[in-house]
């Protein structure tokens, strides 16, 4: 049906019920059609079956899960083993801290909220705008990473500045600094996250479960953030040159009441954190805010990264039941807290050897500055790690194995480095 059929028409065809309409098409030459479907028996208009999802289909779609959310799984199943060897009981409910998780997901959805709003993004291209040549905005893009970190925490760091990265060195044709720039960049996450209690995961679970000073922890992780600040800035004047770049104009919708709105929810979040504020508060107000604000921003939470705490806590809980585990961990633990905290990280990511090694030892100090530096090493070190290598991927498809074994040496060289620094410092 054309423009061309009269209204007549239409009409006696919808009241006869030979035809039912449905939604209005305008193609490419501006001619509206009307598409109808025939009724079904009794008058009742036939609407068109959903089509049916496959075994292949679904199949598929659990690989991908599985996939973007490998670390997750693991740790489920991990979790659902132990349970033959310690059967669910009462003792199961002293497992969770409910803080951390609290505090992390308050963090987390307050971030994907300005994130929604270009505020990261913006404030970075800033910053970069000022630096004249590729190894000046090469250290710029480092160091917002190195910063946002610190007060975003490192997963969500790299998902905000790694594009800008990507933007920066694309559009102005230094695609040959790519590699190295993301790799410097997660080093830079990795590493600068570990002076603040909320810059990487196992930090605000171990600050919690210790209950640490604000102080004494920035003095325990001081020394290794100041040698990687170094280090990172030494890499960066050796690696890039100072040639000519410049970053093109590119105009953001920024909505400053909401930024305003978005900041005191962050800084409410960070009060949380650092314990002037009750942490149930955080739930009180921030989702319910976000809710009317910025639904997305809830949807956007690393859930994933939630559960993979919830399951490792089963996980680590069980273990520490077990006494022969228990008295493996401890005795490796005795002999070196700091050494054998940085090798678990080489092996099964920071995160979970935070949650499980806290089970065995008291010593805090060489565990949190075991499981920060223990970051860098292999691509599994840390989860963040995993979201570059998929970020450089996407962006370079076919180099996969040169930037594995680019990142291998230079995030073996600081692993070394910082281990030898602070067993010096011992």
């Amino acid at each position: 049906m054309t423009n061309t059929d009269s209204g007549t028409e239409l009409a006696s065809q919808f009241k006869s019920g030979r035809r039912a309409r449905q939604p209005l098409h305008i193609n490419s030459a501006g001619h509206y059609h009307v598409r109808f479907v025939r009724p079904a028996a009794g008058g009742a208009v036939a609407l068109p079956r959903r089509p049916r999802i496959t075994g292949e289909e679904l199949l598929h779609r659990a690989e991908a899960f599985v996939k973007k959310n490998t670390v997750m799984v693991i740790a489920m199943a991990a979790a659902a083993f132990t349970t033959l060897l310690v059967p669910v009981d009462a003792a199961y409910l002293g497992y969770f801290d409910l803080k951390t998780l609290t505090c992390l997901f308050c963090v987390l959805a307050v971030v994907c909220a300005l994130k929604d709003i270009d505020f990261f993004y913006m404030l970075a291209r800033r910053v970069v705008r000022i630096f004249k040549n590729a190894r000046m905005s090469v250290l710029a893009l480092v160091y917002i990473t190195f910063i946002g970190s610190m007060l975003i925490a490192n997963d969500m760091a790299l998902l905000t500045f790694l594009p800008l990265g990507y933007l920066v060195l694309s559009s102005t044709g230094k695609e040959k600094y790519m590699a190295f720039t993301f790799i410097m960049q997660n080093i830079a996450a990795n590493l600068g996250g570990m002076l603040t209690p909320f810059g990487n995961p196992q930090n605000l679970y171990l600050y919690t479960k210790f209950n640490i000073p604000n102080l004494e922890f920035m003095s325990i992780m001081a020394p290794p953030f100041i040698l990687s600040v170094l280090l990172i800035t030494v890499f960066c004047i050796v690696f890039v040159k100072p040639e000519p770049l410049s970053v093109g104009k590119e105009r953001l919708d920024f909505d400053p009441k909401r930024a305003a709105l978005y900041l005191c929810l962050f800084a409410l979040a960070i009060a949380i954190v650092f314990r002037g504020i009750p942490y149930w508060i955080g739930l009180l107000v921030i989702p319910p805010v976000l809710f009317f604000a910025d639904k997305k921003a809830l949807r956007s939470v690393d859930y994933p990264l939630l559960f993979t705490f919830v399951f490792f806590f089963i996980f680590s809980g069980n273990m520490a039941r077990i006494p022969a585990v228990r008295g493996f961990f401890s005795f490796l633990l005795g002999k070196s807290t700091l050494l054998f905290s940085a090798l678990s990280c080489q092996f099964i990511s920071n995160v979970p050897s935070a949650i499980l090694l806290s089970q065995f030892t008291d010593n805090y100090a060489d565990l949190l500055r075991g499981v920060n530096i223990g970051g860098v090493g292999t691509l599994i070190a840390s989860l963040a790690s995993l979201i570059t290598f998929r970020e450089y991927v996407k962006h370079n498809p076919g180099k996969a194995g040169r930037y594995i074994a680019e990142f291998s040496a230079f995030n073996f060289a600081f692993l070394f480095v910082l281990l030898g620094f602070l067993f010096i410092l011992k």
